[in-house]
């Protein structure tokens, strides 16, 4: 059974940080890219930052690059997302996503989302 379980969400002030984890279970994780996307009220999901499955390659959205970072531990088969100078605007459902296009065939999968809110 495939599993992502995100963690790490919470409540923080403007230019606090947070790290959120996501661990797989149920597939193998080394070959997924790994993907974190957020959702916030009455807005559409929007990808947040990309690592590719050996972890060399990253990509950020504008709104969050310089200041989040995206990371794997394949061991451990994990992924993270540091966020750093938190804003208001970051406030949203944040969602692990784990992704594998081998041509003939694609794999998606979601995690249950955490909550990270920024206010003071």
């Amino acid at each position: 059974q495939v599993q992502l379980v995100e963690s790490g969400g919470g409540l923080v002030q403007p230019g606090g940080s947070l790290r959120l984890s996501c661990v797989g279970s149920g597939f193998t994780f080394s070959n997924y890219v790994m993907r974190w996307y957020r959702q916030a009220p009455g807005k559409e999901r929007e990808l947040v930052a990309t690592i590719t499955s050996g972890g060399h390659v990253t990509y950020y959205a504008d709104s969050v690059k310089g200041r989040f970072t995206i990371s794997r531990d394949n061991a451990k088969k994990t992924e993270y997302l540091q966020m750093n100078s938190l804003k208001p605007e970051d406030t949203a459902v944040y969602y692990c996503n784990a992704y594998l296009d081998a041509g003939w065939r694609k794999w998606d999968y979601w995690g249950q989302g955490t909550q990270v809110t920024v206010s003071s």
